[in-house]
């Protein structure tokens, strides 16, 4: 039935110009089922054949035992009625006991086709059962002499008290009988077992050649079939295939020019874009030049000019109060005139420092920074802290100033803007960066996600710490929420320079 399906469904598909797919997937389908119900029938029959063998076995073993428990029933009536003294008397009768209670239990179960213990069940073929019929005499002397042995010794508690020669003439008179016909038993088990392994062996040849059988049919009337119209689908296939080679290598050629000609275009593109870039990024770095020139060069028209002119206007006001000896109302007054001066002095002072401080370029960074936090502590509230893992090291002079301008900018936009209690200024090194880190606890602001937000433009100081970050070639990010702080944070390549740097000496009133 199943190969007569089989062939309608190819008669099915060999109606058509093309194989549908559909039915050489039932043909393969069925061609599995097959095979896998042939495999598993025969791995089904095989288990059950094998496991009842086992099961043979098993109860065997069992029944060989019995002779050599029955050698040992004897041994150890002989021994008890020889015993020396008492407590090996009852040692011996002990074990005599034990051995004599598995003997029994497990002949009984025996002869039956079982086993004490294990669900395992067999059924004795008529010889073994008449075999079984023959031990039946010996075993009932054997069992009634080791009773009455059993019974006696426990009465009478010492070898010399025992008087059991009955019973020994007995199980000595009964063993090589009982040994026989055990024997004969084992040799039926064997003898059946060979015959069950020829069986099973034939079986097994029986399900291998059927099963080539099936293999064989179904190649013929399923795979035969099958192939004849793969291989016409393919020299349909290669046929087609030839049609089309040659386009297929005028659109490669095509596809090519048009691939090299969009890599020159990405190429100038890219070439054109990385030139703006450049040109951005160098006219900026000439207007961050200029703006650090332009400040150096005011601060030192306030330090040379607008401060030495101021000086000596507090030296002129100083050298009148000590010459004048009017009215006190008049001495009052040039007081008054000279404080203002020395404000004037001192704002000029500090205007000169925020433009090019003099520590940064005599001494670096690291003291710049320093005087930096210091300076606003003392003026403000606020409490500014810095704290650093470098030495006082020389780094390269675009890097310092890009650096200090962005940690001035940073404290100045919290002191501004933030209203915090606490502004930490942190530069250190790790993994081979520079870190510049300043925090503060302010207020926060919410950071634009949106390229429409960051159209908005919220704070030009942003920009200009991230255009200052970019022309030192570092990473810049900042990070701040609504009533979380604001944190700030510069990463570029660390490199120490120790060569001697050229700046201008420029501070006012010094």
């Amino acid at each position: 039935m199943t190969i007569r399906t089989v062939s309608e469904l190819l008669n099915v598909s060999t109606e058509t110009d093309q194989p549908s797919a559909r039915h050489f997937s039932r043909l393969f389908i069925i061609t599995l089922v097959i095979v896998a119900l042939l495999l598993t029938v025969g791995e089904v029959v095989t288990q059950l054949i094998t496991q009842h063998q086992v099961d043979r076995v098993m109860v065997i073993r069992v029944a060989a035992m019995q002779r050599h428990q029955s050698q040992q029933i004897v041994n150890k009536a002989l021994q008890l009625s020889s015993s020396a003294n008492s407590p090996r008397f009852y040692s011996i009768l002990s074990e005599l006991q034990q051995i004599y209670a598995v003997f029994e239990t497990n002949h009984r179960y025996v002869e039956q086709g079982r086993i004490p213990g294990q669900d395992i069940v067999i059924s004795n073929s008529d010889s073994v059962q008449y075999r079984y019929r023959q031990v039946r005499p010996y075993f009932d002397f054997f069992r009634q002499s080791t009773t009455h042995l059993i019974r006696k010794a426990r009465q009478a508690g010492s070898a010399r008290n025992l008087h059991a020669d009955e019973e020994l003439a007995v199980l000595l008179a009964n063993e090589r009988p009982f040994l026989e016909k055990m024997d004969a038993v084992i040799q039926q088990y064997n003898r059946e077992n060979i015959y069950y392994l020829n069986t099973l062996q034939k079986l097994e040849i029986f399900i291998y050649l059927f099963t080539i059988t099936v293999l064989a049919l179904i190649g013929w009337f399923v795979l035969r079939p099958a192939v004849s119209k793969f291989q016409e689908v393919i020299s349909q296939l290669v046929e087609a295939e030839n049609r089309t080679a040659t386009t297929n290598r005028k659109l490669l050629s095509l596809n090519r020019t048009l691939k090299e000609t969009r890599q020159q275009l990405f190429d100038a593109t890219r070439q054109q874009y990385q030139q703006q870039m450049d040109e951005q990024k160098m006219r900026t770095s000439y207007l961050v030049a200029g703006q650090e020139e332009e400040r150096k060069r005011l601060s030192r028209e306030l330090h040379d000019g607008i401060g030495q002119m101021l000086t000596a206007i507090k030296l002129q006001v100083e050298s009148l109060e000590k010459s004048l000896n009017g009215p006190a109302k008049e001495v009052k007054n040039l007081a008054v005139l000279k404080t203002l001066i020395a404000q004037t002095i001192q704002e000029t002072r500090n205007v000169s420092n925020n433009l090019m401080p003099t520590v940064l370029s005599d001494f670096g960074l690291i003291p710049a920074v320093k005087m930096l936090a210091d300076t606003h502590d003392k003026n403000s509230p606020i409490e500014v802290s810095f704290h650093t893992n470098l030495s006082n090291v020389r780094l390269d002079k675009s890097v310092e100033i890009g650096l200090y301008r962005i940690a001035q900018e940073a404290v100045s936009n919290a002191i501004r803007h933030a209203e915090p209690h606490q502004i930490t200024i942190d530069l250190f090194e790790k993994d081979d960066y520079l870190h510049l880190i300043v925090n503060d606890d302010g207020k926060g602001f919410r950071i634009h996600r949106s390229r429409k937000e960051e159209n908005k433009r919220p704070s030009q100081g942003i920009h200009n710490m991230h255009e200052r970050a970019a022309l030192i070639n570092g990473k810049f990010k900042i990070s701040s929420a609504p009533d979380k702080g604001t944190k700030v944070q510069v990463s570029i390549p660390f490199k120490l320079a120790y060569q001697e740097y050229e700046y201008t000496q420029t501070n006012a009133g010094r």
